[in-house]
C-alpha cells in the first residue's frame, strides 16, 4: 500500500503529484511546526523551514516538539522530525532568525507560510518580498479553541490595510476578523470575550494559545495550501477562514 493511498477520493493521483512537486517555505517554527507536519503527511514533499529560536518548555503546550528537544534549534528539530516521517521528502532547514536583510529567495518556492512573530516589521518585509515575486503568503493564527487563516496575494490588498505595520500584531488581525463577523451579523461571542479578557490583563503577556488551535490551524493551512497547489478556489485577504470547535455562547468568559 502506497504512502498516500488513504488520501484517495479527497485527492486524485494527479493532485497528489502536484503537491509532491510544490515547494513550500514555512517561516517560523512555532505554529509552523504543526503546519509543516500536516502538510508533509498530506503529500507536500518539498518543504523548507526557517527559524533561529530554540525549543522552550512553554512551547510544549501547543507546538510540535518534545521535552528531549528543549534547548535545541526549532528548525533543526522540526526538520529532523519531518525526515523521520518521510525520509525521501526534500526537507531542509535554515537555523537563523529572519531579518530585513536575510529573507530567503522567493524564486525557490511557490507558496510561503508567514508564521513569524510580530515583534517588529519583519513579517511585513517578508510578505513584501514574496508578494513582489508573485508568491502568495499564508498567515496562520492560533485562537485557542479554533484557528484563523488568511492568504495575502501579490495583487493585494496587504495586511497593512488593517493598520500601520509598526503597530500591527496578531491580536489586531484577529480583532479585525472578529469585527467583520459581527458586522456580518455572525458574531464570534466567545472570541470577543477572550480578546476582551486578554486586553484587560495587567501584565504584558503573549496571547493565550492552545494545542487545539495549533492543530486546527495546521489543518486549515494545509487545506488552503492544497487549493493553491492544485489551482482550486480559495479565499484571499481581506476575506479569511475562521473556524472553531467552541460554539457555545462562552458565558464563563463574561464572568
Amino acid at each position: 500500500m502506497s504512502r498516500y493511498s488513504r488520501n484517495r477520493i479527497y485527492l486524485s493521483g494527479e493532485e497528489q503529484e502536484m503537491l509532491k512537486n510544490f515547494p513550500l517555505l514555512i517561516a517560523g517554527c512555532g505554529i509552523g511546526s504543526n503546519i509543516a507536519e500536516c502538510a508533509l503527511r498530506t503529500g507536500f514533499e518539498k518543504i523548507c523551514v526557517i527559524d533561529g529560536d530554540v525549543v522552550e518548555e512553554s512551547n510544549l503546550n501547543r507546538q510540535n516538539y518534545t521535552e528531549s528537544q528543549t534547548g535545541k534549534s526549532k528548525a533543526f528539530s522540526l526538520c529532523d522530525r519531518l525526515k523521520s516521517i518521510n525520509s525521501e521528502a526534500e526537507v531542509s532547514y535554515i537555523n537563523h532568525f529572519i531579518t530585513g536583510q536575510n529573507i530567503p529567495d522567493p524564486g525557490q518556492y511557490k507558496a510561503a507560510v508567514n508564521a513569524l512573530d510580530f515583534h517588529a516589521t519583519v513579517p511585513f518585509a517578508f510578505d513584501e518580498k514574496f508578494l513582489r515575486s508573485g508568491i502568495p503568503v499564508v498567515h496562520p493564527y492560533n485562537i485557542g479553541w479554533g484557528g484563523m487563516v488568511t492568504v495575502v496575494m501579490p495583487e493585494g490588498p496587504y495586511l497593512t490595510g488593517i493598520g500601520k505595520s509598526e503597530n500591527l500584531n496578531e491580536v489586531k488581525v484577529v480583532e479585525y476578523a472578529a469585527g467583520c463577523r459581527r458586522f456580518w451579523k455572525k458574531p464570534e461571542v466567545w472570541l470577543e470575550a477572550v480578546l476582551g479578557k486578554y486586553k484587560n490583563e495587567k501584565a504584558n503577556l503573549p496571547p493565550p494559545q492552545l494545542a487545539v488551535g495549533s492543530w486546527y490551524v495546521a489543518a486549515m493551512c494545509t487545506h488552503v495550501l492544497v487549493k493553491i497547489a492544485t489551482g482550486k478556489f480559495y479565499k484571499k485577504f481581506p476575506e479569511f477562514y475562521l473556524s472553531s470547535i467552541f460554539q457555545e455562547e462562552a458565558a464563563e468568559f463574561k464572568q
